[in-house]
């Protein structure tokens, strides 16, 4: 029995950190990312600071995003995902808590799929100022599916909370 195979399609991948050297941690992230399967890293942001979000009592987050190519279907990417955060002993003790590495899809290629545990495009990235600077630094052009244009987006949010890191600080 033989299967379709998948096309490539480019997906962005948002990567988060707030314990256990987060920096570290999220160039971790990259470096899992580019030995998924089926997939190829085609860049990566610089890190950025950003104060947390839900749960305020906790210490800012290093945040970053990565483009890939990938013939992964979305929910097996998702599950590579997870994987990626299990290795780096993820827990998910309660909705926005500390976390050693956070792994979300934000987009892949135009599509729109909304089923239990996977919203694509990420349902809260249009509001996040730790998600759109570093997309719209490896992506300029980036539109989201049923939201617009990313630059038109950053227009909208307060992103002075959000500061990239200088060299020295990765």
């Amino acid at each position: 029995m033989s299967r379709k195979a998948l096309k490539s399609k480019t997906a962005f991948i948002a990567l988060g950190s707030n314990l256990s050297d987060p920096a570290a941690q999220v160039n971790s992230g990259f470096a899992a990312l580019a030995v998924l399967p089926a997939s190829r890293v085609i860049a990566r942001s610089s890190l950025y600071r950003s104060a947390p979000v839900g749960y305020a009592d906790q210490p800012d987050f290093i945040n970053a995003v990565a483009a890939i190519e990938t013939t992964l279907a979305p929910r097996a990417l998702l599950e590579a995902l997870f994987a990626i955060e299990r290795r780096h002993d993820r827990v998910r003790e309660f909705p926005n808590a500390p976390r050693t590495l956070d792994l979300d899809v934000l987009l892949y290629g135009d599509l729109q799929l909304h089923e239990r545990g996977l919203t694509i495009p990420h349902p809260r990235m249009h509001e996040r100022a730790f998600v759109l600077l570093p997309l719209a630094e490896i992506a300029p052009r980036c539109a989201i599916p049923g939201r617009g244009a990313v630059a038109e987006l950053l227009r909208t949010i307060d992103v002075a909370g959000v500061t990239q890191l200088a060299a020295e600080e990765t």
